[in-house]
């Protein structure tokens, strides 16, 4: 005998499927996978610029957010030896892919780099977006193999070069003719500059033909200063710095100082001299600074 269905049966039945649609609802909404527009991810990684840890932690959220925070993680680069060098190199074999691409100031206190990271798609090469570039060149008699060719026009968005080399030798000025964009300049020789016939020889490179601005601070430290000073002012269209920081180390060096001032007379705005010139003063050194603010 068929039972009918009673009309309270009906009504719990309708509520049980209500329920399990009302269930079914929620766990979708709990499993859901919610992101948030890039911009915003980006913005909470730029907070973040000056907490290296928590950038590297970052890293490890999700494949979006890798390419911010590399961006932070290495917009300074120092290679302080070879092995820093290698290291880098294990850690990214291919360089079109490193984060050499978002570093915008490079440091290499050793510039013996090996001849195939100077090639293009090279390790050093792959840094074309630096705006800084900081050399230690160690050129002098003993080493004379080392060669600052891998950083000529390693960046055409370069401003900002600081040499430091045994002798500013012509390899240093032909760097310095590379970067189009260049504005700051800061050179240091610790010996007497040799001439060409003397000093470490290097082979013949052709230069790309351009010329700096020059525009910003040169700071020079040498006591080469005349060899310095005619291999600047031989820069195509002149130099046209604003500050000039000069350290004077022998008597000959005050005429090379004016002509430099002369030289930026129309654009310059400050002026440092440093002076210790050596056995002027029966024997001793006199040590003497003057700054001066041109309106």
């Amino acid at each position: 005998m068929r039972r009918s269905v009673t009309s309270w049966e009906k009504g719990v039945k309708k509520g049980a499927k209500d329920k399990d649609r009302s269930f079914t609802s929620l766990n979708k909404t709990a499993m859901s996978n919610p992101s948030l527009p890039q911009e915003t991810l980006d913005y909470i990684v730029d907070l973040l610029h000056g907490e290296p840890e928590a950038l590297k932690a970052c890293c490890l959220v999700s494949k979006s957010w890798v390419s911010r925070t590399r961006k932070h993680l290495f917009v300074r680069v120092l290679f302080r030896s070879a092995d820093d060098l290698e290291a880098w190199r294990a850690t990214f074999p291919d360089p079109a892919n490193s984060p050499a691409s978002y570093s915008l100031a490079l440091s290499v206190c050793s510039p013996a780099v090996p001849g195939a990271d100077t090639e293009a798609g090279g390790l050093i090469r792959s840094f074309s977006h630096i705006e800084s570039l900081h050399v230690a060149a160690e050129i002098n008699l003993d080493n004379a193999e080392v060669s600052l060719a891998p950083f000529r026009g390693i960046s055409p968005t370069l401003k900002s070069l600081r040499v430091y080399s045994f002798f500013l030798c012509p390899q240093v000025f032909d760097l310095v003719r590379s970067f189009p964009l260049l504005e700051d300049l800061a050179l240091t020789g610790m010996n007497n500059s040799l001439d060409d016939d003397g000093g470490p020889h290097e082979p013949q490179t052709i230069i790309p033909s351009t010329s700096p601005p020059l525009t910003g601070c040169l700071d020079l430290i040498t006591p080469s200063m005349g060899y310095a000073v005619r291999r600047l002012v031989d820069i195509p269209n002149g130099i046209h710095f604003r500050k000039l920081m000069l350290s004077w180390f022998l008597e000959e060096d005050f005429r090379w100082i004016m002509e430099l001032i002369l030289r930026c007379a129309d654009t310059l705005e400050s002026l440092d001299i440093g002076c210790s010139l050596q056995g002027m003063c029966s024997g001793s050194a006199l040590g003497l600074k003057l700054t001066f603010a041109l309106s």
